[in-house]
């Protein structure tokens, strides 16, 4: 058996699961290209499988620093209120374009590089003067100075406030974009971004996806013959969809239960 490593090596084997060449799948090429895309969503949205973190940095350019300076006007109109007409709003365009394989934004870094600092950072004299005996003392106390420092770093100077939508592709930043950062800077951020299953070819053989495209191809060839459910064929054999259409959702709920408590990563409290 052929191991699974592209869409199309994939639907082949969720037909040979169902009975192809032996019984024929009654379900249009476009529809089980849909079914796919279909599974391998829930699979990029729910399994941990389907996604990565990682950091990615951006040169910042003068024309990007310009633009954060203007905006974009949100026309309204109002109705039910005393006031008739239409309202003009201004929003500010102080977003970063991003890759469409970015999820989410967990944090934008700032732009100051404490280890170029050397014997002007706080942490390099800490490590100066108290490293060479740092095996005659213990360890718990130099933790929670960095920890300390840490969270002085995060009152005093802090990180920028970001606003992130996966469906706007865009990375909102609130700063002062003329004085914060210069033109050949960069932004760094830690995100999480999809895995492309045409560069990462092993996830068409991932085992529950496997499963879950299955069930899916299923559901849609027993969705294509409910029509002529209870209709008798040549030989005596009866269509019956219905059937099918049931086992496949009971199939889909027990493996999307499955993902959900199984494979997928923990909620974050809050997503930028």
């Amino acid at each position: 058996m052929a191991i699974p490593n592209t869409k199309a090596t994939l639907l082949s084997y969720c037909k040979r699961q169902l009975g192809y060449p032996v019984v024929e799948i009654n379900v249009d090429d476009d529809q089980a290209d849909d079914v796919l895309d279909d599974a391998l969503q829930y699979f990029t949205e729910y399994h941990y499988d389907g996604t990565l973190r990682t950091y990615l940095k951006h040169q910042i350019t003068q024309a990007e620093i310009d633009n954060q300076k203007t905006n974009t006007d949100v026309v309204s109109s109002s109705s039910g209120g005393s006031d008739s007409g239409a309202t003009t709003w201004k929003e500010g365009n102080n977003y970063i374009e991003l890759p469409e394989a970015v999820m989410s934004v967990v944090k934008v870094f700032t732009f100051t590089d404490k280890s170029t600092n050397n014997m002007f950072d706080l942490r390099y004299q800490l490590r100066l003067n108290d490293l060479y005996d740092l095996t005659s003392t213990s360890i718990l106390y130099y933790e929670m100075v960095q920890q300390h420092l840490g969270m002085l770093d995060d009152i005093l100077v802090g990180s920028p406030f970001m606003r992130h939508s996966k469906h706007g592709n865009r990375l909102y930043v609130d700063m002062d974009w003329t004085n914060s950062i210069a033109a050949g800077e960069y932004l760094l951020i830690e995100a999480i971004r999809k895995q492309d299953p045409t560069t990462f070819t092993d996830i068409y053989n991932d085992v529950w996806l496997k499963k879950y495209a299955t069930a899916k191809l299923k559901l849609q060839w027993g969705q294509n013959l409910i029509k002529f459910d209870g209709i008798q064929m040549p030989g005596g054999v009866t269509l019956n969809g219905r059937q099918l259409v049931d086992d496949a959702k009971e199939e889909i709920i027990k493996l999307e239960e499955e993902v959900r408590l199984g494979y997928e990563l923990p909620v974050l409290d809050m997503i930028g």
